[in-house]
């Protein structure tokens, strides 16, 4: 068992403060320990939306961002797009990624995250088996497609707005070398970043819900 996360700060209230929510999906991503480090020295919180292969490969990196108190989700153990898969093939990925996360951590995720954002009825079923709401993105920063710092960081500004959950990619060099510029820009601009549960906390969200709800999403 890991110890308690090391977050003795009282929990911020995003009904008085600007907040905003960085997700990183994919992860533990092999830049991890310099997003953490950035992520320390500036006093942010983030989500992590954490594949559990990769938490096999990467223990230190999983156990590090639980301790430092940010926020860790499944998003599945190798990735597939759940609508595509049969109901038991959906269980198996979300249960031997919560599995990992809390043998490696200690924490047992609470919010799922799709792979790719995909989700249908059997898949919202699923989650609220598991007592999980899912959780996609207000915007993405499109780091993966993009793959520079410029690009990420115009498009990560553009697109933040208070109570926003923005897509990222811990996995992404660029991504991880142009956090202390876009930490302090966001800092600079009054956000406070919160993890996704933080920001979420008023939303009375309960298992199997999706947010946000998609265009078209009927349950």
């Amino acid at each position: 068992m890991a110890p308690a996360p090391a977050s003795a700060a009282p929990e911020v209230d995003c009904t008085q403060v600007k907040c905003l929510a960085l997700t990183f999906d994919d992860g533990p991503g092999k830049y991890a320990d310099k997003l953490l480090d950035t992520l320390k020295k500036y006093n942010a919180k983030a989500t992590f939306f954490l594949e559990g292969q990769y938490v096999k490969s990467r223990p230190a990196f999983a156990k590090r961002m639980a301790k430092e108190g940010h926020e860790l989700g499944n998003h599945s153990y190798k990735h597939p797009n759940f609508t595509t898969l049969e109901p038991g093939a959906i269980r198996s990925e979300i249960k031997k990624t919560q599995d990992i996360v809390y043998k490696t951590t200690g924490v047992t995720p609470k919010l799922l995250r799709p792979p790719y954002g995909m989700a249908d009825i059997q898949v919202s079923d699923i989650a609220a088996e598991f007592g999980m709401p899912m959780i996609l993105w207000t915007a993405g920063s499109r780091d993966w497609a993009t793959k520079n710092e410029t690009e990420i960081k115009k498009q990560t500004l553009a697109v933040a707005k208070q109570d926003g959950i923005i897509l990222m990619h811990d996995w992404v060099k660029q991504t991880v070398d142009s956090m202390p510029s876009i930490i302090k820009t966001l800092q600079g601009k009054g956000y406070t970043l919160v993890s996704v549960s933080t920001l979420l906390k008023n939303q009375n969200l309960q298992p199997g819900d999706i947010y946000p709800v998609p265009e078209g999403w009927e349950k």
